[in-house]
């Protein structure tokens, strides 16, 4: 095992195309969910941002499968998912429904943006199946959004909705979140690419999601496991003002600040990320 940490502290950025990727769809919770797996050992699972899919932690499931079974996957909605019916849903039901398709008992949960209330809500939902959490650049229900990130949200949906769900994306590529990911050019044509290829269906369509009652924010002291608050140092106010609440008021919470970083922050700084990541893992994950 200590042969096996030491490698993942240094392959920070093994070969892309492992041959050891295992790709399907998984037929759960009502929709349908599309996947990767890699690796092997405790599993860590990753969920992606809106209007994003499981391509934004190329970097990260290449490099952890080295020491971990990794599991990323598209939500429902974006990527290769189904796009939701009428029916109400909880994305966490769905991430929890996933792990018990692929026999997973239970595994470290990585969220970035909505990907982290999503990774949030199971926690508070399948303690018992999460065995630390790692919100990255998080939202949180409950929080109060600024006017100016409220406003953004709504220009955008109304623009899609007179143009079109594409027009919505291309928007939403140009937002200020994504300021800091557009300065480095790699970033930038893998982010929009990814967001291209997004439906656009969240745009344009009301979601029958629903959320916990009370909500995360007003929940953060009954998160039991180990948790680590990771956020760019560029992020938007609200990003960083979440990420201070999630500091706060999660018991068992470490919190780490990206230096340069905007929201994407792993893709902006893997190198950073990653060695964050891999050593908030190791000091939770039972050694042989």
């Amino acid at each position: 095992m200590l042969r096996r940490e030491i490698l993942c502290e240094r392959e920070l950025f093994p070969p892309m195309h492992r041959a050891d990727v295992t790709t399907g769809h998984a037929d759960v919770n009502g929709t349908r969910l599309y996947y990767e797996t890699a690796g092997r050992g405790t599993p860590v699972v990753f969920v992606h941002g809106l209007c994003l899919d499981r391509r934004m932690w190329d970097d990260q499931f290449d490099a952890l499968a080295d020491c971990y079974r990794v599991v990323r996957y598209d939500v429902r909605g974006f990527g290769a998912s189904a796009v939701p019916t009428a029916a109400e849903f909880r994305h966490a039901d769905d991430l929890h429904a996933l792990l018990e398709h692929l026999e997973i008992p239970a595994a470290h949960v990585v969220g970035l943006s909505m990907g982290g209330r999503i990774a949030l809500h199971h926690a508070l939902l399948y303690p018992e199946s999460t065995l630390t959490l790692t919100l990255v650049d998080s939202a949180l229900d409950g929080f109060a959004w600024s006017d100016e990130w409220v406003a953004s949200l709504d220009a955008i949906e109304e623009h899609a909705l007179r143009d079109g769900a594409k027009a919505g994306n291309a928007i939403w590529l140009q937002h200020e979140l994504f300021a800091p990911a557009r300065e480095r050019p790699a970033v930038a044509a893998k982010l929009a690419q990814i967001v291209d290829e997004c439906s656009g269906w969240n745009w344009v369509n009301e979601t029958p999601v629903v959320g916990i009652d009370p909500p995360g924010g007003a929940r953060l002291a009954d998160v039991a496991m180990p948790a680590l608050v990771v956020v760019g140092e560029r992020d938007l106010p609200d990003f960083l003002a979440i990420a201070d609440a999630l500091a706060a008021g999660i018991p068992h919470a470490k919190k780490a600040v990206i230096a340069g970083a905007g929201h994407m922050s792993n893709m902006e700084r893997p190198a950073e990320f990653n060695a964050l990541l891999l050593e908030f893992l190791q000091a939770h994950t039972a050694t042989a």
